[in-house]
């Protein structure tokens, strides 16, 4: 069906007509022109994100369930990332006519499985035209104590650097499918280039081939055997919420957060900035999946330059006092890299034969200028 036929308030009707709000500080979602959230005893978090057709994702490998999935836990992430809970998300969507509801609803059903995970109710939002694909803007609303919220300016000296899960997985499946990517229309320009030739020269039954393999194209699906982790990693991004509470039941508060978006170099050189400090980070002890250390070394790429600066890995960065030292270790998924230093110090990477060099901040950029 095409979004024309709904029109924009129909539109938005149909996405979001059997929508039940879970928090009490929801007091009214869609359907005015305001949602109106209460909070009378919290401090109110609020985080937006723009995604755009073509710089964060791109549709010939990501579905739009997964999409809409994606798209809402990268907001959810941010409440995270400041030690709060996420209450609330509103939805802004900018469509080309290329999209039907039908496309809207698998959107929305990858949006809703996300927000019914950490149970964040979906309270309003906007719809308009576009000529130059989709583009998709979320604010994620949330909750925390005053005196729970973690920023990123707390770490101090002898901090110890920790993260959650493994790194440089959504990086390398996002190369695995750019590089499938490739190879698919690689094929199909060198078919279309053969079938301009046949044409020219009147061969009807080398026409008939190539058409024939050219069709078979169009139902072309890569082998990723024993690369599935990389592909849910890039197309199934996961907030980690689990991580927060399990350091709230180990009675650790992080002097400083954040979740790992453009890469594990990047946002602890966010950290150190922000909180007037260097760090001392150890290769030996970064988590890296098998996964990502067999595709690494199939596309002849450093496997920690993969870690470093992969991003769109979403796991949590934060730091700990060094008296919670025990209470960390004694946590699954939860990896110890390295410790908070004076500023004087600088950022510092220790390789596994232990020369030392300086970290920089090469992670993901989109509005880096190309060289």
């Amino acid at each position: 069906m095409e979004i024309a036929t709904l029109g924009e308030f129909g539109l938005i009707d149909r996405l979001t007509k059997d929508l039940k709000n879970n928090n009490e500080s929801t007091k009214y979602g869609v359907g005015d022109d305001c949602a109106v959230l209460h909070y009378p005893d919290t401090e109110v978090l609020v985080t937006t994100d723009l995604l755009m057709e073509g710089v964060h994702f791109d549709l010939t490998y990501i579905d739009l369930k997964h999409l809409g999935y994606k798209s809402a836990m990268v907001n959810i992430s941010d409440v995270f990332a400041m030690n709060g809970t996420p209450r609330q998300i509103t939805v802004s969507l900018a469509l080309s006519k290329r999209f039907t509801v039908e496309d809207m609803e698998e959107f929305y059903a990858g949006l809703r499985l996300a927000c019914e995970k950490w149970h964040v109710d979906i309270v309003g939002g906007d719809t308009t035209s576009s000529y130059t694909g989709l583009a998709i803007s979320i604010t994620c609303i949330g909750e925390a104590r005053k005196d729970d919220i973690v920023y990123r300016n707390g770490a101090k000296n002898t901090d110890l650097i920790c993260v959650s899960g493994d790194l440089g997985a959504a990086y390398m499946g996002l190369q695995l499918l750019e590089r499938e990517k490739s190879v698919y229309y690689s094929q199909i320009n060198d078919l279309k280039r053969k079938i301009a030739q046949a044409k020219a020269s009147g061969d009807d039954d080398k026409l008939k081939s190539l058409n024939t393999q050219l069709s078979s194209l169009n139902d072309f699906q890569p082998d990723f055997t024993g690369k599935e982790y990389l592909l849910q990693r890039q197309l199934q991004t996961e907030a980690r919420g689990d991580i927060v509470e399990k350091l709230r039941l180990a009675g650790i508060r992080p002097t400083a957060m954040m979740d790992i978006s453009d890469g594990l170099s990047s946002e602890l050189m966010h950290i150190c900035k922000q909180s007037h400090c260097g760090c001392r980070i150890y290769e030996k002890e970064l988590p890296i999946d098998y996964q990502t250390a067999v595709m690494a070394e199939e596309m002849e790429m450093n496997v920690t330059t993969c870690a470093l600066n992969g991003g769109e890995d979403y796991e949590l960065l934060f730091t700990v006092p060094i008296g919670d030292l025990d209470k960390v270790k004694a946590l699954d998924d939860i990896h110890l890299i390295g410790h908070i230093t004076e500023q004087k110090y600088g950022h510092i990477l220790v390789t596994r034969d232990n020369q030392e060099f300086e970290l920089k901040a090469q992670g993901w950029n989109p509005l880096k200028s190309e060289e």
